[in-house]
């Protein structure tokens, strides 16, 4: 089933502002996440599964990301 941009209720951190450059909005249905850049309401998204969004965000808040060289 594919729904439609205006039928998601999208979000951004609080954190964010409008003024910032680099802000994303989210939106949730049953088992799925949407992604989307705020500067282009109307462009491309990406889904996730929610296992999937839950991995990466997981991976994004630690600590230390990078490899130690």
């Amino acid at each position: 089933m594919t729904i439609g941009r205006s039928e998601l209720a999208w979000f951004k951190s609080s954190y964010s502002t409008d003024d910032g450059p680099s802000c994303i909005e989210v939106a949730t249905t049953p088992g799925t996440i949407h992604v989307r850049d705020s500067k282009n309401k109307q462009g491309p998204r990406l889904t996730f599964a929610a296992d999937q969004w839950t991995a990466f965000v997981s991976y994004a808040v630690r600590p230390t990301r990078l490899p130690q060289v």
